[in-house]
């Protein structure tokens, strides 16, 4: 471990010394899955008593309006939950970009709702790692970077949405204009191993519904004046999974639709998940999709309409980003935590952010693992390690390193 300067030693005591476990075990109390909305609304609440005792604006903010295909193929509006984000200092010379999300894969109903000890030091509950336990992390290291004598020097804002495990669609505005003029932003999704190693590079990823319309007719009397819409999306799904190559995955994962076996289906709902690794796959994949839907509406005569697209486009490696990995990096040597990276098939905010031209560090949390899953688990240790890699790397930001 390099000899911190007398103020970053100090920066990463009290980031240490902040009760992180004690908040993440309330935290993950409170059922917050991203359909629930009471949830939601009570986990806002706890985390806005919380990110209180930051300086600056702090408020709550309204969902952006959001619509989806039902199985039926009907649009219709889906609700969200608000999302808590605070303005610190917005004319500081040095200006940076906070994130989480206070959502969890865990809905109302779901039988993972408590937490307990596997053993010493391992604790599993819902949301533990993804991610209660790093916006516990991001409050411990503001804190301690506000009682520096270099807190002036920085500006930040704070973006906690209530759907980033549904792709943020009712935040991504928020996220992108919090976004503009930052130097850099950190983002607190846990570390992508459980020995800490960041995500670097990610791809893109996008929901597609497909709504297939077709013809109605008697399965034994006169099919033929059908035009079935089911065996339609599966031709659909069939060729827009043969797109997947080298920098693009597609997943076909569900279709909706059907009904009596005598009657030819006239309707159909695919959906589709693709990922591609750059942008100009991005662009390659949008020419693709309408070459099939073209295709398939011509040669099954029925009528197809696309909903969806990239919500997060693809994140690579910049230069810029590089620097920002380095950053860390040095502030993990320094404390005696080695830090790596790896590119990464997952999608979070960062993608969001780095499409803004931000540099991002996005798995600036806790280790731990298993996330989405009933064994998801946080290695207590790592909270205090976590804070401090934090509030140093926040410091010698705001210091112009």
């Amino acid at each position: 471990m390099a000899e911190l300067r007398s103020n970053e030693r100090a920066v990463v005591e009290r980031a240490g010394a902040e009760p992180m476990l004690d908040q993440v075990l309330v935290w993950a109390a409170v059922n917050s899955g991203s359909r629930n909305l009471a949830g939601l609304e009570r986990m806002g609440d706890l985390l806005v008593d919380a990110f209180a005792a930051l300086p600056g604006i702090l408020r709550l903010e309204n969902p952006a309006a959001v619509e989806a295909v039902d199985a039926a193929g009907r649009v219709a509006k889906i609700a969200h939950g608000r999302h808590l984000h605070l303005t610190v200092r917005p004319t500081a010379p040095i200006q940076l970009l906070l994130t989480g999300h206070m959502d969890t894969v865990y809905d109302a109903n779901h039988a993972f709702q408590e937490t307990r000890w596997l053993e010493e030091g391992v604790l599993n509950g819902p949301g533990v790692a993804d991610m209660k336990g790093g916006l516990a992390v991001m409050l411990a290291a503001l804190k301690a970077v506000e009682g520096s004598a270099s807190a002036d020097r920085v500006g930040y804002q704070i973006v906690i949405n209530s759907d980033e495990e549904v792709g943020s669609p009712a935040s991504a505005e928020l996220l992108a204009r919090s976004a503009q003029g930052k130097r850099a932003a950190l983002t607190y999704e846990p570390a992508a191993l459980p020995d800490g190693t960041l995500a670097g590079a990610r791809p893109g990823s996008g929901n597609f519904a497909f709504v297939v319309r077709g013809r109605s007719a008697h399965a034994g009397r006169n099919p033929e004046e059908g035009r079935n819409a089911l065996t339609a999306a599966a031709d659909l799904a069939l060729r827009l999974e043969a797109l997947k190559r080298d920098g693009l995955t597609v997943n076909p994962s569900r279709i909706d639709g059907g009904g009596p076996s005598n009657v030819v289906a006239d309707l159909a709902v695919l959906r589709v998940n693709m990922r591609p690794r750059d942008p100009n796959i991005e662009v390659q994949v949008k020419q693709a999709i309408a070459d099939a839907v073209t295709a398939v509406t011509a040669e099954r005569e029925v009528a197809i309409e696309a909903q969806g697209g990239i919500g997060r486009p693809p994140k690579p490696l910049t230069r810029e980003a590089e620097a920002l990995f380095n950053l860390v990096k040095q502030a993990g040597a320094d404390l005696g935590q080695q830090i790596g990276w790896q590119p990464s098939g997952g999608v979070c905010d960062g993608n969001n952010i780095a499409a803004c031209g931000v540099p991002v560090v996005d798995t600036m949390g806790v280790r731990g693992g298993k996330i989405h899953s009933a064994e998801e688990y946080l290695i207590a240790d790592s909270l205090a390690e976590r804070a401090a890699l934090s509030a140093l790397t926040i410091l010698r930001l705001a210091e112009g390193a």
